[in-house]
């Protein structure tokens, strides 16, 4: 057997060997076919009974979930459950069955289709990965359509795998609901033809821990059921029928990898404090209240990202001010003092809540979203800002805006808080009068004038996901540019460096809270270059504090001056693969 080699998207590191198991991909066996009208009533009815026995599945796998399993995994069976339960899928196909006279399945593929495009119109990376749940919800139920079995591995097809073949899914994409059951059978990883760095399945793998790797186009199509494959999550290969010499060397990696892991639970409880004693604030980001439990495994001493969207999403109507009031209350609770910056609405014009809406923009990205949205909705911000303030009285919250460009929008917010304060103070509810009030610095407009900015407010947080996009014009879930998505650009770290300086001139606090926090290859040098917060998903925390236990600020420092100072990316690379390797020494100096 040949063997050869696939590139994707590393989505969660590690390395796994095992037997690929592939799942069908039920929307590319969909026909469409006419139905005489005496049987149209009966095909409603055959629609209506597969989405209540996904339904009843969704609620099953919910209900076995562990105690200990993490928050993302019933927040996205969640939002399916809701979706099965939206007109625009559950009653919308009846319409078109009745109206075209054709079979179920087509008619939830042309609705699926509908719904797909206006989430093409959403710029935001992470909302319009949302579309993947949409094509998931409409897979389980035309597999039910279709009578299609369940294609997880048989138990005794599982305990015959020898420990080193256990078995690896190959799918088109791969839904939180099939991610559970997986994770339940304990299989080695995932692969998946589609799928970027913010789609479910990636945060999935992330919260699981378990090597996957995303959008590589065709794997499913190149591998067959059954072939020895070797995943490596770091570098985002896929390795098939892999020789004897490769499969030796991926045992030792996969070894050493896995000792490393449980090398890194004995710092969990460790101060992130570099050799010379400066102390680094190590924070997390969340999305849902639940992801706190992750949080405090991990050992993050706060929450430097909590994305608040997330209960305005897959819904009709806007949550009311109780409803925001109780989820961040929940989180301030539990976070028992520490800090928990709460980021305010970052939806816009295109990421309407109602999935009926459809609203066309030439560049959404450019468009209103973010701060520009919730100054035009004054009302919709007066609500968010009135349960962030009330929450506020319970745990130690500060305020972060999100894509902010000028100073006047910096002085409306503030005046909108003062107003949403001053409605509070007449009803007698108390809150937290000195709450701090943060700025993301995500548009290069921003940076160059970080200093205005930090002069305004309390701290800043840079959002390098959209700083990089917007510095380098990419869109790094665009396949034809992806590869020219790079955190080491010169112009990016410029921009970083130039936010970082203004901190510090104006004594005002600068995390990272993007990407490039969670990346342990990077550690080093945002440190060096001045950074002491950074934010990040909970999984990468340990890996990072790592870094920074063996970092010596008095060599980092000069040696990220140096880097700054550099113009071509080539020449940036290796430098900061060699000041990874000069702090090592230090701390292993060779005998």
């Amino acid at each position: 057997m040949t063997s050869f080699s696939i590139h994707g998207v590393g989505v969660s590191s590690g390395i796994a060997i095992g037997q690929a198991h592939l799942i069908s991909n039920a929307l590319l066996e969909v026909v469409h076919y006419q139905l005489p009208m005496h049987l149209i009533d009966d095909e409603i009815k055959r629609f209506s009974d597969a989405i209540a026995t996904v339904k009843y599945d969704l609620e099953k796998i919910n209900s076995s979930l562990r105690k200990n399993a993490p928050a993302e995994l019933s927040a996205f069976i969640g939002t399916h459950l809701m979706m099965l339960s939206d007109k625009s899928l559950s009653e919308a196909p009846k319409k078109i069955i009745q109206n075209e006279k054709c079979n179920a399945e087509w008619a939830i593929k042309l609705q699926m289709d509908e719904i797909v495009e206006q989430f093409e119109q959403i710029e935001d990376n992470y909302l319009r990965e949302r579309k993947q749940d949409v094509i998931q919800v409409v897979e389980r139920v035309i597999k039910v359509l279709l009578g299609h079995p369940s294609q997880l591995a048989t138990e005794q097809q599982l305990s015959a795998l020898s420990e080193e073949h256990k078995l690896i899914l190959v799918a088109h994409d791969i839904s939180p609901a099939d991610a559970i059951q997986f994770k339940q059978h304990e299989f080695a990883a995932f692969i998946t033809d589609v799928g970027g760095i913010t789609s479910h399945t990636a945060i999935l793998a992330r919260s699981l821990n378990i090597p996957s790797i995303v959008a590589l186009q065709k794997a499913r199509d190149l591998i067959r059921d059954g072939e020895l494959i070797i995943v490596d999550g770091k570098q985002g290969v896929v390795i098939v029928n892999p020789d004897k010499n490769i499969l030796t060397e991926y045992r030792l990696r996969q070894e050493q990898w896995e000792l490393e892991q449980q090398k890194l639970q004995r710092i969990k409880s460790t101060k992130a404090v570099t050799l010379d004693g400066i102390n680094i604030d190590l924070f997390a980001n969340i999305e849902v209240p639940d992801d706190v439990t992750a949080v405090k495994a991990a050992g993050a001493t706060g929450i430097g990202l909590y994305r608040t969207e997330f209960l305005f999403m897959n819904r009709r109507e806007m949550p009311d001010e109780e409803e925001q009031f109780i989820a961040y209350k929940k989180v301030a609770e539990a976070m028992k003092g520490d800090v928990v910056i709460i980021r305010t609405l970052d939806l816009g014009a295109d990421k309407q809540m109602n999935p009926d809406t459809v609203v066309t923009c030439a560049n959404p990205a450019l468009g209103l979203r973010a701060i520009r949205y919730c100054l035009s909705e004054p009302q919709i911000f007066h609500t968010q800002l009135r349960a962030l303030l009330r929450a506020s009285h319970f745990g130690n919250i500060k305020i972060l805006v999100p894509m902010l460009s000028t100073l006047s929008e910096l002085r409306q917010t503030k005046l909108l808080l003062e107003r949403a304060k001053l409605s509070l103070r007449k009803q007698g509810v108390l809150f937290n009068e000195n709450i701090a009030l943060g700025g993301m610095i995500e548009i290069p407009a921003a940076a160059i004038n970080a200093e205005a900015f930090a002069n305004e407010l309390d701290f800043l947080s840079i959002g390098t996901n959209d700083l990089i996009q917007y510095t380098l014009a990419i869109d790094r879930t665009d396949d034809a540019v992806a590869h020219l998505y790079n955190p080491l650009h010169p112009s990016v770290l410029k921009l970083i460096s130039m936010t970082i300086k203004a901190g510090e001139k104006l004594g005002k606090s600068v995390s990272v809270c993007g990407e490039m926090a969670g990346d342990a290859k990077l550690t080093k040098l945002l440190i060096g270059m001045g950074l002491r917060q950074l934010s990040m998903h909970p999984s990468h925390i340990l890996s990072v504090k790592q870094q920074i236990l063996h970092s010596q600020l008095s060599a980092l420092s000069a040696n990220s001056r140096k880097i700054l100072n550099l113009t071509d990316i080539e020449k940036i690379e290796p430098l900061v693969a060699k000041l990874n390797r000069i702090a090592d020494l230090r701390m292993h100096p060779r005998p």
